[in-house]
């Protein structure tokens, strides 16, 4: 049966604790009834910033609504994986009613931290009110001197979660016999990095490139470090979730019902997840028939065996693509301002220990940022790996898509509305995008 709120049925959710641990009841649900028969093609999709069930419910509602009539012969099933994510409040999602946080975001932008945004905070770190308040309160009066406070705090927020910093499941890219060195975002002076997060979003905000150009005050940039900081920390769990919860599940579900064909989609960081679900898939399982990577907010180079600017390092999910039955599809926006400009400086920070330090000292400016080291699937494709495929999203849904390998689908013709900071990164709710998955599936 539809839950009330879904367009579709049937539908399941499959719930995720921070340790990748799955509802008992849910999963046995849906092995349970999936196992009766009647459904060939299961679509199972992951959000991404969304901070609570309602938001992710919604989302799936409205992107699976036209499928139904785009394939009305498929015996077609739906997952939506809820996991414990972040969104910051004052984000809009296109298409979607704005919230007053986000409105009054768009009309004034300001780096104090609204309400609603403390109270996904505090349930996203658990038992950390008192450092959240400590921020919060930073943020809004915006002492003189203490942005190094501001920065200690941060990092305790992020470092606090249990068991620590885990870089295993934080880097995308992986050098050979060089061990994960703390990121510069938890170690490097705060003004300096609240210096660049502030030049960034002045050139999101305004469109122009600030080469040379500082703000006054690097509290413009605190709210983005305190942003970046907490994502880094949902980069870490969205592996976690998909190698030790999903893939593990999938693989249950191949041993109950092997002719069902499995179908991944996921948005922003909910694409990693699904990308790391491969690698905790059982030996031998092959009922993976696609993947479809929505605006993922993880490196393009993370399939690659090596990377154009290190031969010795190479993507930390190299040749997981193989383990999918058919094509890893990636669609991407040069809309996506949030993977296009604030992504790659953020992930210079997360991952170069030297990345901050160089860029100061050798006249990096934001358009370097937005260079080939640091961008993201979600701005422009899988990079690196031979035999990918490019396509313009006219093309692929003219045409048929390769059988295998990694594919890349320019979609900025109909993800391309948002506002500052993220631009069009939740701007997938298009029919188009829905095409491309049943396309990506063969699901007729």
């Amino acid at each position: 049966m539809a839950q009330p709120a879904m367009s579709v049925t049937p539908y399941w959710e499959l719930t995720f604790d921070a340790d990748g641990d799955v509802d008992g009841r849910e999963r046995d649900r849906l092995l349970a009834e999936v196992t009766k028969g009647g459904v060939r093609d299961l679509i199972v999709f992951a959000h991404g910033w969304n901070n609570d069930r309602s938001g992710a419910t919604a989302l799936y509602s409205r992107f699976f609504a036209p499928i139904p009539e785009l394939a009305a012969q498929a015996k077609i099933g739906y997952v939506g994986v809820i996991w414990p994510s972040m969104r910051f409040c004052d984000e809009p999602i296109p298409d979607f009613p704005k919230s007053v946080v986000a409105m009054e975001a768009e009309a004034s932008p300001a780096p104090a931290l609204d309400k609603d945004t403390r109270h996904a905070l505090l349930e996203t770190f658990p038992g950390r009110a008192t450092v959240i308040d400590q921020i919060a309160r930073m943020l809004d009066q915006r002492p003189d001197n203490e942005l190094e406070e501001f920065g200690r705090l941060v990092r305790l927020l992020v470092e606090l979660v249990p068991g620590g910093p885990q870089p295993l499941f934080a880097a995308d890219t992986l050098a050979e016999g060089v061990p994960q060195s703390e990121p510069v975002l938890f170690t490097a002076d705060t003004a300096t990095l609240c210096d660049e997060f502030a030049q960034a979003l002045a050139a999101v905000r305004s469109g122009a490139d600030p080469e040379g150009f500082s703000l006054p005050n690097p509290w413009d940039g605190a709210k983005e470090l305190l942003r970046q900081a907490t994502y880094y920390a949902m980069k870490r769990r969205a592996g976690t979730v998909g190698e030790r919860g999903l893939g593990p599940l999938v693989g249950q579900l191949a041993a109950s019902a092997p002719a069902v064909r499995v179908h991944l989609v996921g948005h922003s960081f909910g694409g990693r997840l699904v990308s790391f679900a491969l690698r905790g898939l059982p030996e031998g399982v092959h009922t993976v028939k696609s993947v479809t990577l929505l605006q993922g907010a993880f490196s393009h180079y993370a399939f690659a065996a090596r990377l154009p600017y290190d031969a010795h390092a190479g993507g930390v999910l190299q040749g997981q693509q193989n383990r999918v039955d058919g094509p890893v599809v990636c669609c991407y926006s040069q809309f996506d301002t949030a993977l296009g400009a604030i992504y790659p400086l953020a992930s210079r920070m997360a991952d170069d220990a030297q990345g901050v330090v160089e860029g100061a000292t050798e006249g990096f400016g934001i358009g370097e940022l937005l260079g080939v080291k640091w961008g993201a699937m979600g701005h422009d494709g899988v990079q690196a790996v031979p035999g990918t495929r490019a396509y313009t999203l006219a093309d692929a849904l003219t045409s048929s898509l390769p059988a295998s390998g990694c594919v890349n689908i320019d979609a900025a013709s109909v993800v391309k509305n948002g506002g500052p900071p993220a631009g069009a990164h939740s701007d997938i709710v298009h029919r188009e995008l829905a095409q491309v998955v049943l396309a990506a599936g063969r699901i007729r």
